[in-house]
């Protein structure tokens, strides 16, 4: 069945689902259960809210940046749904602990994908599972693994948190407007917290620091880059300094992060 969308605001990167079998699709991925407390990002004209309220669940929390489409989302929602006005980009993904459970959804703008995932995934240590639609390009890279060209940044950090998997592409028929590029749904099961870096903001500076430099062997960033002692950490951990960053699994550069985190620490 293909829903009627309205207008898409091109300032807000919407592009609106039209096909109810792609929603149920999607919102099955979350595996949901009658004691779920849902969250989805951006509902809009609610194809995918639909879909969620559907299925089992004990609640739903919206958020929508845009004011009319929160309101709307609230007006028509269900007795467990409620809306919020609000850029996900703001919101304190760390209040989703062990204490508060949620699975996370949505179709997201292909501008704030990478930021929303990336937090997400660090952040909320209270997910269970999550289900996200993004540009295909980033969902390559989200589900990269080591020795292939879209494995970066971005694979190593939420594969640190999370198994991310690859589920299926979406063509730009499904959508209003249709986007230029396919579209990728992937689902996301989060890893035991005690499997996660125990130094996050070490590797997010490692990370950075290596992948800008990508093409170059791991020995001659580190000298160059006057981190002498991160060649000690090669051998300490088994790893020859000729390899590239792409070659290095999300363990090796959790295990790296421990000896580069002593030199943060060193430098305040």
């Amino acid at each position: 069945m293909t829903i009627a969308s309205p207008r898409a605001k091109k300032s807000l990167g919407q592009h609106f689902l039209r096909h109810e079998s792609i929603c149920l699709r999607i919102a099955a991925l979350l595996q949901p259960r009658e004691t779920d407390h849902i969250l989805e990002i951006g509902p809009g004209p609610g194809a995918l809210t639909r879909a969620l309220e559907a299925g089992p669940h004990a609640s739903l929390l919206l958020l929508e940046k845009d004011r009319h489409w929160a309101v709307e989302r609230q007006r028509l929602g269900g007795a467990n749904t409620r809306a919020i006005l609000m850029d996900a980009l703001r919101f304190d993904w760390r209040r989703l602990d062990a204490a508060h459970p949620c699975k996370i959804i949505g179709n997201l703008p292909y501008n704030v994908a990478s930021p929303l995932i990336w937090d997400i995934c660090s952040q909320a240590t209270g997910l269970v599972r999550a289900a996200f639609m993004v540009q295909k390009e980033v969902g390559q890279r989200l589900a990269a693994r080591p020795d292939s060209g879209q494995y970066g940044t971005l694979s190593v950090w939420v594969q640190s948190y999370t198994r991310p998997r690859m589920e299926f592409i979406v063509g730009p028929g499904a959508f209003s407007p249709p986007p230029r590029v396919d579209s990728a749904v992937l689902s996301f099961e989060p890893l035991p917290l005690a499997d996660r870096p125990r130094y996050p903001r070490a590797l997010g500076r490692l990370l950075h620091i290596v992948f800008q430099q990508r093409r170059k062997q791991l020995g001659s960033i580190f000298r160059k880059g006057g981190m002498g002692f991160m060649l000690e950490a090669l051998e300490a951990i088994g790893l020859s300094p000729q390899l590239r960053p792409e070659n290095l699994t999300p363990a090796h550069f959790g295990s790296l992060a421990t000896f580069f985190a002593r030199s943060l620490d060193n430098s305040h």
